[in-house]
């Protein structure tokens, strides 16, 4: 079949689905695009409720490969979505703290991530303290920071960029919700909506995001993708925020500056780690049971913090191994998966929606080899063994 009369439905229209559709034209796919998102607001997507940074610091290099060309696009706006495209990319690293015990594979990591061309710099708890002077690091032996290509950006202004030049290219946005695939012998032939529509497909990518697993099941694949609720609390301190970086904590709290205060976040403890189901009511508890004490501990002066507001939303979790799936199914050839980034989608989808054209256009990936990611590790029980997880 001619690409030009092939239709790529695509289930989720936040920033991964339009990607995948705004690289679909770039690599020459000439056919219709649909991309169905169930909330047209945007209000509850991960994507507008993230804190949409990104980072090269991570265990695998393809992680780094992805970090790095994500990074290239939020550098580069203007090149690919005009001269007035702005996400107010600002570009301070991510200074990620050891103890005394992980010294020694946090310095091996760098070395790795140098190696696949990220910037990393190796410290001392001297060298922190002497550039940090606000951090308590007397249970700290190493830190690493991200001296470029780390940074965050405005995630809803980058969304609105994507999904008008998806729209300016030819794709079609349909507000409704999927409650049926249909499927013959090898391959997803249609989706059905919840108004009894029916829209015919090629290929279906599902870029669900924490819905990912449940849209998956549609199709009859299991995938262990489920929402996990993360809460932000937006806080002032007398902290001076210049020059303050991205910090994640070696206790597993993050923090970093926003406009004229702090954002910080935890996850919460296992136990308290249910599928959140349509909960999205911030975990006001979080901040005085948990990381209130960590934030003091780390950073005296937080200790006098004043919360401004808080607000959750919903990680696309993938249960098995906290990375993303992509790739085609294995029986169903044209079932293509976008799913499971556990906190990185957001970072890793210019190079996601990329990988996803790619497979579509070309048959295989062309650029960055995505392949560890697909779904034969889910099928086979073998997770990915990623060092550098938040």
């Amino acid at each position: 079949m001619s690409q030009v009369s092939e239709t790529v439905v695509i289930i989720g229209g936040a920033i991964i689905g339009s990607f995948a559709a705004y690289f679909l034209r770039q690599e020459g796919f000439k056919g219709q695009i649909k991309i169905i998102e169930k909330d047209s607001t945007y209000q509850f997507s991960s994507t507008a409720l993230s804190a949409a940074s990104v980072r090269t610091q991570f265990g695998c290099p393809f992680n780094i490969g992805m970090s790095l060309f994500g990074v290239h696009v939020f550098k580069n706006v203007q090149q690919y979505f005009g001269d007035d495209a702005d996400i107010g990319f600002d570009e301070r690293g991510y200074l990620m703290l050891g103890s005394h015990d992980a010294a020694q594979s946090q310095r091996e990591n760098a070395m790795m991530q140098r190696e696949q061309g990220a910037s990393i710099e190796i410290l001392t708890p001297q060298d922190i303290r002497a550039r940090y002077p606000w951090l308590n690091v007397d249970d700290i032996g190493i830190a690493t920071y991200g001296s470029a290509n780390e940074g965050w950006f405005d995630a809803w202004a980058l969304l609105q960029l994507v999904r008008k030049q998806a729209r300016k290219l030819g794709a079609e946005y349909i507000n409704g919700e999927v409650t049926g695939i249909e499927t013959s012998a090898d391959a997803v032939v249609g989706v059905r909506l919840a108004d009894g529509s029916r829209v015919a497909c090629d290929w279906c990518v599902n870029a669900a995001g924490p819905a990912g697993g449940q849209v998956a099941g549609l199709a009859g694949v299991q995938i262990p993708v489920e929402p996990r609720k993360r809460t932000v609390f937006h806080f002032t301190s007398p902290v001076a925020s210049e020059g303050f970086p991205m910090l994640f904590d070696n206790s597993g709290l993050w923090v970093r500056p926003e406009g004229d205060g702090f954002i910080a976040g935890i996850a919460p403890d296992e136990i308290d780690d249910a599928h959140p189901n349509d909960d999205f009511e911030p975990a006001h508890g979080l901040l005085e049971g948990k990381l209130w004490e960590l934030l003091a501990h780390r950073i005296p002066a937080m200790e006098q913090l004043r919360l401004r507001r808080a607000w959750a939303g919903h990680y696309e979790m993938n249960l098995l191994d906290h990375n993303g799936i992509v790739g085609a199914h294995d029986t169903l050839k044209n079932f293509v998966l976008a799913t499971g980034f556990s906190g990185h989608g957001v970072m890793h989808s210019p190079a996601t929606g990329r990988g996803v054209a790619e497979l579509i256009t070309h048959g295989k990936f062309t650029s960055l080899d995505l392949s560890p990611l697909g779904f034969q590790r889910i099928r086979n029980n073998q997770p990915i063994v990623e060092s550098v997880v938040y």
